[in-house]
């Protein structure tokens, strides 16, 4: 114990454990009101609380911690007390279900003021009439929104009668979504992820805007030089045993499909996979929770220095939900250093709860009529006239790097499914004279996402999202190999199809030559989360309705009262 006008020193710490988020839940109620009213207030709390709890995970399936207080706001004092409670038990994620009228000032704002204003919050409420929390909730919206500061109402539905409401799937699938979208915020923010080199081949579209990334999304990015890596390598700066276990692996899940011509490719390999053990330790040391390698074009191509093998199997690793240790959460990770798309994958992997990224090139988009006539001059007649590539036609999303080894089968598929349609040719030895081994697959058809781009502007100085819903698709076999073989056979395939846009937007919109897909990621997560961050939506497609009922989100009242939701988010992000 501290000794009189002597400060308190902290215990020590190996090593610092990043804090997760925890969501609070609370109700306001109406001191007035009658108790068998304000016992059914706190049985909606702890069935609020309770709906959440398990239902809302971090990327590598740990549930996010809730916590809910029965003690019901009627005014100040009450809103001090919780408000304690929330700091002592560290929430940083806010969601209130009023079931009674209550008064804003005295109740929510009361609390609400006393957390930060980047604090998610979020008001759930049943359309009831006897006691109308509907009524304000309306309320409370409306006066917090005046004063600039977001909150989304989601206007539910549970019984008006009865001490133990339950709310119906389609309001609880609502709140779930939020909450996805303010743990992604919230558990990003003040984390760093870890780029080895600059901007790749000088792309400007994957640079690392760092400040404004530090300020919109709370991220610090760690620049390390790629002779680090080198070194390290030269130092045999990793596991020898481990490397051994990686490599029998590779060679039960891949076989003779692993492309080895001799002993010096197998050398060339076994660095590539060293890589990824080095990496992945120095990413543990530095908590990061993503990465990016530039490679081109000093580490592999340049010829002026000595060209190192490729790290295409590094950065499927880390993007896959797995490796040789079994299943892991998948870590985000850019082949390129392109940080745009990282971010992308980033929160696009929080906000599904951890399911697997995949980084493409926006490679070759393929109009209907492209396909026909490729079809017609390999021979093919019989052609299914129906099919979605037939009348629309789809992109070619390949790249020599990054794509996680999932995107190989269905989602829920086994490792060893995964791992059978994974081939590992030796790399372009023209472009990558280093050598080593590429990652090539084809994605089956049939798996639904998002495919979106994140992109950043000095005009606005914002981050914007240009997305569409989409899937994946197939041609007949010997079609596709011919469509592959115009682009780099010997890299991972994916043909998508956009939901809304058409091929002439698609190939006129991208903001970058990356884009990047997260299957079963719900619309509602991606609007809720880029209202919380600030991106701007981008969705130029004729053919997409402006609101879609049960897919999108309702715009916050903020946005609406603001001009909409491009205006707000300037407004905001000028100060």
């Amino acid at each position: 114990m501290a000794k009189k006008n002597e400060a308190v020193r902290l215990p020590g710490a190996r090593k610092a454990t990043p804090k997760v988020p925890v969501i609070g839940v609370f109700a306001t109620s109406d001191p007035r009101i009658d108790n068998e009213s304000r016992i059914r207030c706190r049985n909606i709390v702890k069935m609020a609380a309770d709906t959440i709890n398990g239902a809302v995970i971090l990327p590598d399936k740990t549930p996010v911690p809730v916590v809910y207080s029965d003690v019901l706001v009627d005014g100040e004092a009450q809103a001090d007390i919780v408000a304690q409670q929330f700091r002592k038990a560290g929430v940083d994620i806010i969601v209130l279900v009023p079931d009674t009228w209550a008064f804003p000032q005295l109740t929510g704002i009361s609390l609400l003021q006393q957390f930060p204003e980047n604090t998610p919050i979020n008001i759930t409420c049943g359309n009831s009439g006897p006691r109308p929390g509907v009524v304000y909730a309306h309320a409370l919206s409306g006066a917090i929104s005046q004063y600039g500061r977001l909150v989304t109402l989601n206007v539910g539905t549970w019984p008006d009668t009865g001490l133990n409401p339950k709310m119906t799937e389609q309001t609880a699938v609502n709140l779930i979504d939020w909450c996805y979208a303010a743990v992604a915020q919230v558990a990003l923010r003040g984390r760093r992820i870890v780029i080895l080199g600059h901007d790749s081949m000088g792309m400007e579209t994957a640079l690392g805007h760092i400040i404004p990334t530090r300020n919109t999304f709370g991220l610090e990015i760690t620049r390390l030089d790629m002779k680090l890596l080198a070194d390290m390598l030269n130092k045999g700066a990793y596991n020898e045993k481990e490397l051994k276990q990686l490599r029998g692996w590779i060679n039960r899940c891949v076989g003779k499909r692993l492309e080895i011509r001799d002993e010096a490719d197998s050398e060339r390999f076994n660095l590539s996979l060293a890589m990824y053990l080095i990496v992945r330790d120095l990413m543990a040391d530095l908590n990061a929770v993503g990465g990016g390698f530039m490679s081109q074009l000093e580490w592999g191509s340049d010829r002026r220095g000595i060209p190192m093998p490729v790290a295409d199997v590094m950065e499927s690793l880390f993007n896959s939900t797995f490796d040789h240790n079994g299943r892991k959460a998948p870590i985000p990770y850019a082949t390129e250093a392109d940080v745009q798309g990282l971010l992308t994958m980033l929160y696009m992997t929080y906000l599904s709860g951890g399911n697997p990224p995949l980084f493409m090139d926006f490679r070759k988009v393929w109009e209907a009529w492209e396909i026909r006539e490729l079809a017609e001059k390999i021979g093919l007649k019989k052609l299914d006239k129906k099919a979605d590539w037939y009348n629309k036609g789809l992109v070619d999303g390949d790249n020599s790097g990054s794509a996680a080894f999932d995107w190989a089968a269905e989602p829920g598929a086994s490792i060893t499914k995964i791992m059978s349609g994974v081939t590992m040719p030796l790399a372009d030895e023209f472009y990558f004279p280093g050598g080593g081994n590429s990652v090539t697959f084809m994605t089956p058809a049939g798996i639904e996402g998002i495919a979106c781009r994140m992109a950043y502007s000095s005009a606005s100085g914002m981050f914007s999202m240009v997305w569409d819903q989409a899937y994946t698709t197939e041609v007949p076999k010997e079609l596709g190999q011919a469509m592959c073989n115009l682009t780099t056979p010997t890299w991972p395939h994916t043909f998508v199809v956009p939901k809304y846009a058409s091929m002439t937007e698609y190939k006129q919109y991208p903001p970058a030559n990356h884009f990047h897909m997260t299957w079963n990621l719900p619309v509602a997560r991606l609007q809720h989360w880029m209202d919380l961050a600030g991106v701007l939506s981008v969705t130029p497609w004729a053919a997409r309705p402006k609101y879609i009922e049960g897919v999108d989100r309702p715009q916050p009242l903020v946005h609406l009262i603001n001009g909409g939701a491009d205006v707000f988010k300037m407004l905001k992000n000028r100060g």
